[in-house]
């Protein structure tokens, strides 16, 4: 079951690349950041479906989703000039303790 949740955790950081390379598609009218997110993206769900064969959907939906949010977000902060707060740092560190926390729950998988 450790590569299962393995996989979440890759498929969580192919989902940050999905959704930097959607903003720098800039609408889907760029060709390589367009390809590129089509390419992260089908990797993210594959790995993803792949993971849920062993793993509760509930936890490893929310790990998948908060790992994402939270590259995104940090990415966005370090790389693409987003406002970095103190509030926005806490709420990044809360999602990622919320992360831990999910995946620590005991998903029994099937």
């Amino acid at each position: 079951m450790a590569w299962a949740w393995l996989l979440v955790v890759v498929a969580g950081l192919l989902e940050t690349g999905f959704a930097v390379c959607l903003k720098l598609s800039h609408g889907l009218t760029r060709l390589f950041p367009t390809l590129a997110f089509a390419a992260f993206a089908l990797a993210s769900f594959g790995l993803l479906t792949l993971a849920l064969r062993k793993l509760d959907v509930g936890p490893a939906y929310a790990v998948w989703t908060g790992l994402g949010a939270a590259g995104t977000a940090v990415y966005g902060m370090v790389f693409l000039g987003d406002v970095v707060s103190t509030l926005k740092i806490l709420s990044i560190t809360l999602v990622i303790v919320g992360v831990v926390g999910l995946q620590l729950s005991g998903s029994g998988g099937h």
